[in-house]
């Protein structure tokens, strides 16, 4: 029988970074969401790493991904998950157990938590327009088409879009993968339920109605479909 996440994760930072100023472990084995499939995040903050890396591996029986990163990389990484509202690093160190610190844990834990606090960078006009141009050019598609198989592929990513237009005009944080229904829950529980019930009657029924419609909704507050008169050469000039 393995040993438990917390001592593998110790044992291997004191194996592989014992000099390392910081180290977490984070992910579904703090959450309390852990499955037998799941692995260990560790964040390592260590000055002698020349640049930032990731690493997967298997130690103690444990799946192992290892972030390593040095003071400066850190806060790098931090402003590029803000740039595209995806805040895996921040939101690994916020919840993270600290496993190692020489003085530094407790303050990046703190500006990880007002980095989430805060939220994403705010779209402006010319990034809502775009997305809504997208949006217009999945529906487009869906309802134009007539292959069952390729209608699998443009709703997949009218349910990624979506998701992300209605977080970011919102000023929230958005997801990837299983992420995304947790981070529309975050935002709107409701939402995040109409959401859900909409993309599976489609994966049920194959109606692609619905898909339609729901996003209609979503993009009508904002002026609904754009195509006439968009031109990303102009939302370049108004930047």
């Amino acid at each position: 029988m393995r040993i438990n996440a917390r001592q593998a994760a110790k044992k291997f930072i004191e194996s592989h970074y014992p000099n390392c100023e910081v180290a977490y472990l984070a992910g579904s084995v703090v959450r309390g969401e852990e499955t037998e499939s799941s692995d260990l995040d560790i964040i390592i903050i260590d000055s002698s790493v020349g640049e930032s890396y990731r690493e997967s591996l298997t130690e103690y029986d444990w799946p192992i991904e290892v972030f390593v990163h040095n003071m400066f990389t850190y806060k790098n990484y931090f402003k590029q998950n803000i740039d595209r509202a995806r805040p895996s690093l921040p939101q690994m160190c916020a919840e993270g157990i600290i496993l190692c610190d020489k003085g530094h844990a407790s303050r990046i834990k703190n500006e990880a938590l007002q980095l989430l606090k805060a939220g994403p960078t705010p779209w402006k006009t010319v990034e809502i327009e775009q997305a809504r141009y997208h949006l217009t050019d999945l529906l487009n598609d869906l309802e134009g088409s007539t292959n069952v198989l390729e209608d699998l592929f443009i709703v997949s990513k009218l349910a990624d879009r979506t998701h992300e237009f209605v977080l970011r005009v919102n000023g929230h944080w958005i997801g990837e993968g299983k992420w995304i229904l947790r981070a529309l829950r975050e935002f709107n529980e409701s939402f995040a339920e109409q959401f859900a019930f909409v993309f599976d009657a489609y994966y049920s029924s194959r109606s692609k109605i619905g898909v339609i419609q729901f996003v209609d909704e979503v993009i009508a507050p904002y002026g609904g479909r754009l195509f006439e008169g968009y031109s990303s050469q102009s939302n370049r000039a108004a930047e």
